[in-house]
């Protein structure tokens, strides 16, 4: 089958085994790695604002921060504002390991796109942008 929806789902669950796979080495989830790289370019997010990063709920985005926190990942600080709200940055642990799984989902993604010359590269690029900004995301 040709139609593109198709072809971005299997894109997607190859390359969500293949992350799954090489996070497993780093003792690391997907999700896990998400909230990680969100904190890294973003530092200080709440709850609430990584839940939407991660496509995932407020109360699952909880317990991926319970995990985090245990592990010594992420350190949890008082908005200075706003009381109830708390800002979630990452310790020299977290960011030592946001690095190593970056690295090897970087790894993932190259080999994903070993078969493309670097025009198809910004072509692909391009045409999913195009595609996601058409449906309003």
């Amino acid at each position: 089958m040709d139609r593109p929806g198709y072809l971005i789902k299997l894109a997607q669950a190859a390359l969500h085994a293949e992350m799954t796979r090489a996070l497993q080495a780093h003792d690391a989830t997907i999700a896990q790695y998400a909230v990680l790289t969100a904190l890294a370019e973003v530092p200080g997010q709440s709850n609430a604002e990584l839940a939407r990063r991660a496509f995932i709920t407020p109360q699952s985005m909880n317990e991926n921060l319970r995990e985090l926190e245990r592990r010594g990942w992420i350190a949890r600080r008082p908005h200075p504002t706003h009381g109830r709200i708390q800002q979630i940055e990452l310790t020299d642990r977290g960011r030592a390991t946001q690095r190593e799984c970056d690295i090897v989902v970087k790894a993932v993604e190259e080999r994903m796109l070993a078969g493309l010359d670097a025009d198809q590269r910004r072509g692909l690029t391009g045409g999913l942008q195009a595609c996601i900004n058409a449906l309003n995301i």
